[in-house]
């Protein structure tokens, strides 16, 4: 036989992809027992609160619980909360805008102390976001794998959502073929971040997956009725009341500075393109994403992939991206490791793996939207593993026994 193109030893993990993760692992554990010592991490010096993402989900779970959950989206009220909080006053706002199903969360949370409630989210959300990495890696390194990723510290340190993000991406990708209603139900729990649910039910429809569909439908639909009856008809009459204003600030105006946010929108922007254009640019984007999907999802390309590319365009179609949403990133690239330890890395994945990984850990010290960039390389190894799927015949129906392979090798 003729030698392969691939790794000699499949199924082997390769002694340096193993020791630059487990070197990052081990930073990103100790780096937030350190930080909060040493007055980086939640409170200052002072004994005062650092302002941070976190605050507001505080805040108004804080409403919720003082029977004000529509008040929750009122920027200068819960501004009030968070300055009172806090110690400190701070330039800005750090704004509630999530669906009215989320207020249960951060209703929760706000039964605790400020400290515990966010070292709780924290270590409480990131559970499933290391259960689904070691899932879909099919071993104990995806554990290695998920902590590796240098978004879970922008994630870990400002508080916010990013593991739950990636969990319930990862859990809807991982489950379907053989638990689609399960899948469904974490598509229909990711409806409280609906801008990473445009190309799920595009996906969906193209590989006639009815019963994930239907699942999710009804999972979101359930989710909306008891928000409804837990916290009134006013909070949803104050989402979509505060929803043009935030689009307006972070969209138009840059209240957020744009080098923080990591879409093609957000870069175009940051390089001093009109408003117009950049919308533009994005839609552009976005269609051909869809357009990739669809064909992908149709074709008889492994299922493996056809999930990495899938969490890869729901990155790539939302104009409103931090760093910390990017560790749904880390979703394709535990797909792309799967297929790599069970036949052999191709030469250039772990040079451009290395690639994106410095790109990303570069973000924490120069402030750079580098996020794009290492979007797309990811992207492109996908589609390179992938090879001319666009020449494969559509597949029938859902998906095939080899595709189910993909998940129940471990």
């Amino acid at each position: 036989m003729s030698p392969s193109p691939l790794a000699p030893a499949p199924n082997a993990l390769p002694p340096v992809l193993f020791n630059v993760c487990f070197a990052l692992c081990v930073v990103s554990v100790s780096f937030f027992p350190a930080a909060y010592i040493a007055h980086a991490w939640i409170y200052d010096a002072n004994g005062h609160g650092i302002p941070t993402d976190f605050v507001n989900v505080w805040a108004a779970g804080r409403m919720v619980l003082e029977g004000h959950p529509a008040l929750a989206y009122d920027w200068d009220l819960q501004k009030q909360i968070e300055v009172a909080l806090l110690q400190q006053d701070f330039v800005g706002h750090f704004a509630w805008h999530y669906p009215p199903p989320f207020l249960s969360v951060a209703s929760f949370l706000a039964q605790f102390p400020y400290p515990a409630a966010f070292i709780g989210w924290v270590l409480l959300s990131i559970v499933p976001y290391l259960a689904v990495m070691r899932a879909i890696v099919g071993r104990t390194f995806g554990l290695v794998l998920a902590m590796s990723i240098p978004m879970v510290v922008d994630n870990a340190l400002v508080g916010q959502n990013g593991f739950l993000t990636a969990a319930l991406v990862g859990g809807t990708l991982y489950l379907l073929p053989t638990r689609p209603v399960l899948s469904g139900i974490c598509l229909g729990f990711l409806t409280y971040k609906p801008q990473y649910g445009l190309l799920f039910p595009v996906a969906l429809i193209a590989a006639a997956e009815w019963t994930a569909f239907c699942s999710a439908a009804i999972t979101a639909i359930v989710l909306a009725l008891a928000s409804w009856l837990a916290f009134g008809t006013e909070s949803w009459q104050a989402f979509f009341h505060w929803m043009p204003m935030f689009s307006q600030a972070f969209l138009t105006e840059g209240r957020a500075p744009w080098w923080k946010l990591q879409s093609l929108f957000a870069l175009a922007r940051y390089f001093g393109s009109t408003e117009q254009l950049a919308w533009i640019l994005q839609w552009v984007l976005t269609a051909a994403v869809a357009v990739t999907v669809v064909t992908i999802w149709r074709s008889r390309v492994r299922y493996s992939l056809k999930a990495a590319a899938l969490a890869v365009g729901t990155l790539l179609t939302t104009p409103y991206l931090f760093m910390y949403d990017m560790t749904v990133l880390a979703i394709p690239v535990a797909y792309l490791v799967r297929l790599g330890l069970a036949g052999g890395f191709r030469g250039y994945e772990l040079a451009a793996l290395a690639c994106a990984l410095v790109l990303s850990m570069s973000f924490l010290f120069l402030g750079q939207p580098v996020g794009f960039a290492v979007t797309l390389i990811v992207g492109t190894l996908v589609l390179r593993r992938a090879g001319p799927w666009w020449r494969r015949a559509p597949a029938r129906g859902h998906a095939t026994s080899g595709d189910v392979g993909d998940f129940q090798r471990a």
